[in-house]
């Protein structure tokens, strides 16, 4: 809780991943990918609730051990690969409101596939949404490693055709790097947004959405080439400090 106002993290973890079968329980670095996500809010000082959401019963098993409620089974209708985040977070709302009348203020998203984020990440973005009253949501970006100023798209043509430019400049696609406006990519360590956002607005992140910018943050395992390098990282982590 953090200013009389009730904090609920959400994990979304469904078993249907078909490029790493299992990926939100496979052992990442000697444990569970979903446990990287569960053992971060655990340490929150604003936290009051984890909760996971699965249609997969394997996985429900792993995130109780790991210290998550699962108070559900997430219907198969939203749990499909087309499915966006959005209706899957409604059906925690509605259930939590219909069966045991409880309401966050505010909603936490974390995702397992972002094992490098940690308890810190998870407060500042909680912070920044609570000093940010009249914003409808947090979103971690970081800067992308190639300026959208320069990627291209193929035209009707079949030539190239600068993806953006700026106006009465010519070739900005050509000006360097320095030189072009900065831009940011979502990263999805954590999404923060008050309830109001989901329920009233019908948005996972509404119109005003406050960054917080990560200077070094990666993209998530959603390929199995990532796997590897993500447990390079997590090892060379945890070298580094053994308590995260």
């Amino acid at each position: 809780m953090i200013n009389n106002q009730k904090v609920f993290a959400l994990v979304l973890a469904r078993g249907g991943s078909k490029r790493i079968p299992h990926k939100n329980i496979k052992l990442l670095a000697g444990k569970p990918l979903i446990a990287y996500s569960i053992d971060e809010a655990k340490k929150s000082k604003y936290v009051d609730r984890i909760i996971t959401s699965t249609d997969d019963s394997e996985i429900a098993k792993v995130a109780k051990e790991c210290g998550s409620e699962v108070p559900f089974i997430r219907p198969e209708e939203i749990s499909g690969d087309s499915v966006t985040d959005y209706p899957v977070f409604l059906h925690a709302l509605k259930w939590l409101k219909e069966n045991e009348n409880y309401e966050p203020d505010i909603i936490v998203q974390l995702r397992p596939t972002s094992p490098l984020r940690t308890v810190e990440h998870i407060d500042k973005a909680i912070e920044l949404l609570v000093n940010n009253p009249d914003a409808d949501s947090v979103r971690t970006v970081t800067e992308p490693d190639q300026s959208p100023y320069k990627i291209y798209k193929i035209s009707e043509d079949g030539t190239l055709e600068a993806l953006l430019t700026i106006h009465g400049v010519k070739e900005s696609f050509n000006m360097p790097g320095q030189s072009l406006p900065k831009t940011y990519k979502h990263v999805g360590y954590v999404d923060v947004m008050w309830r109001r956002t989901l329920l009233d607005k019908g948005q996972m992140t509404g119109s005003k959405i406050i960054p917080y910018i990560i200077e070094k943050a990666y993209s998530g395992i959603n390929k199995p080439e990532d796997w590897d390098y993500y447990e390079h990282l997590v090892k060379q982590r945890n070298k580094k400090d053994p308590l995260l």
